[in-house]
C-alpha cells in the first residue's frame, strides 16, 4: 500500500479513541491529521484534554495536536475518519461526515442494521466491500462511504465460525457464553463495587447484538451487489457477562453443523490453516494467522494471549466434542484491538488496497 492518507479520529479522548491513536501513530500510510472530541475538550492540546489510560505514553506527534469539535466541516480535508464515538452521539455526527464525502469507519452500533452499510470483520467478510458502489450511488458520493465494525464479542466469535462454515457447510446452532473485560464498558466504566470480587451476569443489549450480527456478517452479498443475504437457518443464543479482567473477552462456544459433524482433529486443522483476504492484499495490520490455535488445556487466557499477533488474531483452544451439540471450544479476542479500533484500521487498509480510497 502506497500514498499517505490523512485520517481523523472522533471520540479521540475515549478508550477506543486512545487505541486508535496507538495503532495509527506509527502507521506506514495513515497520518493522524485531526482529532475530535466533545465541546469541553475542543480547543485544548490533546495531552491536556485526555485522561490517558494506555500502558504506552501518548505519542509525541499527537500530544500537542489541538482537539476539534466533531463538526464535519472541520474534517473535510481528511481522507478517512475513524469513529470511536458513543452510540448516543455517533449517528448524527457520522452521517454529517459521510455527507462531506469522507470514508467513515464506525465502531458504534447505529448503522450496523442499515441494509446499505457493510458490517465488516476484516478477517472474515471483506467481500462485503462490494456493496460500496451501490451505497455511493444512493448517497450521491464520489469518495465517501460508511463501514461499521461488529460488536467486540461478535467479532471474536465470527472468525472461527467463518473458517468452520467455509470448510464444513452451514451451522444450524451456535451457543455462546462470554466473559467480557471491563475495558469494553469504556472509561470510567463499571464501578469498582460492582465488579471487584464479582461477575455481572448482564450487559445491556449485548446478547441481542451478537445473535443478530452473526447472521449479517456470515451471510453474503446479492448478485446485483445492492443488498446483503443474511443467514436464515443458523440460530444463535448468547449469554454475556462482565468479569474483572482489564482487556480480552473470553467466549465458550458450542456449535451444531447442519451436515455431518467434523472430528476434533479436522476442526483443529481447519482453524490452523484459515486465511483471510487481508493477508493476501498485504495489509499492514493483517495477522499472519487470523486464528492462533493452542492445544494447551489451560489456554487461551486473557492475560497471556490477548496480545497474540498484535491483538489482531483470535486465539482458539480446548476444541472438543460436545455431548449436546457437535463441537465446543474456547476463544479469546482483544476487545479494544480486533474487537474495536484494530478492526476499523484493518478495514481501512483493505479499502485502500481495493482502490476504494
Amino acid at each position: 500500500m502506497t500514498g499517505a492518507k490523512r485520517v481523523g479520529i472522533l471520540g479521540a479522548t475515549g478508550t477506543v479513541g486512545q487505541r486508535f491513536i496507538l495503532l495509527l501513530s506509527e502507521h506506514p500510510i495513515f497520518t493522524i491529521h485531526a482529532l475530535g472530541a466533545s465541546s469541553r475538550s475542543a480547543g485544548k492540546a490533546y495531552k491536556d484534554a485526555v485522561k490517558w489510560k494506555q500502558a504506552r505514553p501518548i505519542p509525541s506527534k499527537v500530544a500537542n495536536l489541538e482537539v476539534k469539535a466533531c463538526d464535519a466541516k472541520l474534517f473535510k480535508d481528511c481522507d478517512i475518519v475513524f469513529s470511536g464515538l458513543d452510540a448516543d452521539v455517533a449517528g448524527e455526527i457520522e452521517t454529517a461526515m459521510l455527507k462531506e464525502d469522507i470514508a467513515v469507519f464506525s465502531n458504534a452500533k447505529n448503522y450496523r442494521r442499515d441494509p446499505t452499510v457493510p458490517l465488516i470483520v476484516p478477517t472474515v467478510n471483506s467481500d462485503h466491500f462490494d456493496l460500496i458502489a451501490h451505497q455511493r450511488k444512493l448517497n450521491n458520493l464520489k469518495k465517501g462511504f460508511m463501514i461499521t465494525n461488529a460488536n467486540c464479542s461478535t467479532t471474536g466469535l465470527v472468525v472461527p465460525l467463518k473458517a468452520l462454515q467455509d470448510a464444513f457447510g452451514p451451522l444450524s446452532q451456535v451457543i455462546v457464553h462470554t466473559q467480557q473485560a471491563i475495558s469494553g464498558a469504556g472509561y470510567p466504566g463499571v464501578p469498582s463495587l460492582d465488579i471487584l470480587d464479582n461477575v455481572v451476569p448482564h450487559i445491556g443489549g449485548e446478547e441481542e447484538k451478537m445473535e443478530w450480527e452473526v447472521k449479517k456478517i456470515l451471510g453474503g452479498v446479492a448478485a446485483n451487489k445492492a443488498s446483503f443475504t443474511h443467514l436464515e437457518n443458523t440460530r444463535v443464543s448468547a449469554t454475556c457477562t462482565r468479569v474483572p479482567v482489564l482487556d480480552g473477552h473470553l467466549e465458550s462456544v458450542s456449535i451444531k453443523f447442519a451436515n455431518k459433524a467434523p472430528s476434533v482433529e479436522q476442526v483443529y486443522e481447519v482453524l490452523e490453516n484459515y486465511k483471510s483476504e487481508a493477508e493476501k492484499l498485504g495489509c499492514y495490520y493483517a495477522p499472519e494467522k487470523p486464528i492462533v490455535v493452542t492445544r494447551d488445556q489451560d489456554r487461551p487466557q486473557p492475560r497471556l494471549d490477548r496480545e497474540n499477533l498484535r491483538g489482531q488474531a483470535v486465539t482458539v483452544g480446548r476444541v472438543r466434542e460436545c455431548p449436546v451439540l457437535d463441537i465446543k471450544f474456547i476463544l479469546l479476542v482483544h476487545n479494544t484491538i480486533l474487537g474495536a479500533a484494530g478492526s476499523s484500521v484493518l478495514n481501512a487498509e483493505i479499502a485502500v488496497a481495493k482502490g476504494l480510497i
